[in-house]
């Protein structure tokens, strides 16, 4: 394996017409921790403390509280699936106290609660692909690799997958994977940065882009939904909007195998 630091010229350049800019209605005490959508365009906004359910343009359909601290979140078969840690982030094991909520889909109500241990520093992020669950999460200082925790759809372990990516600033928030079999993982830091993988989660690049408050597939190829915190006078907001991945601005850093 060699890893090279490089900059690529370009930036993200904006997606096709079909999704467009798409605002939060309302604002929070805490900030946005992730966005998915379902098949049928709509998105699903998870703060600190509330679950939203808007329509492609922004039109409120659901919301409901939640227990602090909810996490990033995906959609499948008419669920909503958050991560949520009840306990301490980016810690070693023993601190964190790693869960996942299924909500209704329609109504945001909570369905089940189910515990996955596994996920020892800290459950932040979770995607749905081929039949199963894909768990993300915190990190400490001291680990040099991120990690995806497999689950099945009832929630037994799989496996954890290692992402050689180095050290992520408290590991990964957000996660989705395109239909091209690509995935993406946002990742706080300064710059915030983006990882690649593909399906067996061999590191493909770290960028220079911001993904840390949410990253959600549309039906276009090659387009992702890229959602964005503002914090004014102790309160949150957010949006969302399409870009393309085609052309990528930093390479911080690129795997060559």
């Amino acid at each position: 394996m060699k890893k090279v630091i490089l900059l690529v010229a370009g930036l993200f350049a904006i997606a096709t017409p079909g999704w467009a800019d798409v605002a939060c209605p309302g604002d929070y005490p805490g900030h946005l921790q992730g966005i998915a959508t379902d098949e049928s365009g709509n998105i699903y906004w998870s703060w600190t403390t509330f679950l939203v359910k808007t329509g492609a343009t922004g039109t409120l359909l659901a919301k409901v509280p939640v227990p602090k601290h909810y996490g990033d979140l995906t959609w499948h078969d008419g669920k909503v699936y958050v991560a949520v840690n009840f306990g301490l982030f980016n810690k070693e094991p023993g601190k964190a106290k790693s869960w996942v909520c299924v909500h209704d889909a329609e109504t945001l109500a909570l369905l089940s609660s189910n515990a996955v241990p596994e996920v020892v520093h800290g459950a932040g992020g979770i995607e749905w692909h081929n039949g199963h669950f894909f768990v993300v999460g915190g990190l400490p200082a001291t680990h040099t690799a991120n990690y995806v925790y497999e689950y099945t759809e009832s929630f037994a372990f799989v496996k954890r997958h290692v992402i050689e990516s180095g050290q992520t600033l408290l590991g990964i928030q957000t996660v989705c994977r395109m239909r091209d079999g690509i995935w993406w993982f946002g990742c706080y830091g300064k710059p915030s940065v983006a990882l690649k993988t593909d399906d067996r989660f061999t590191f493909c690049g770290k960028y220079r882009f911001n993904g840390a408050y949410g990253l959600a597939r549309t039906q276009n190829d090659g387009t992702l939904l890229v959602a964005t915190n503002r914090l004014s006078r102790k309160r949150n907001s957010a949006s969302a909007r399409p870009v393309k991945t085609e052309t990528v601005t930093a390479v911080i850093q690129e795997d060559k195998r």
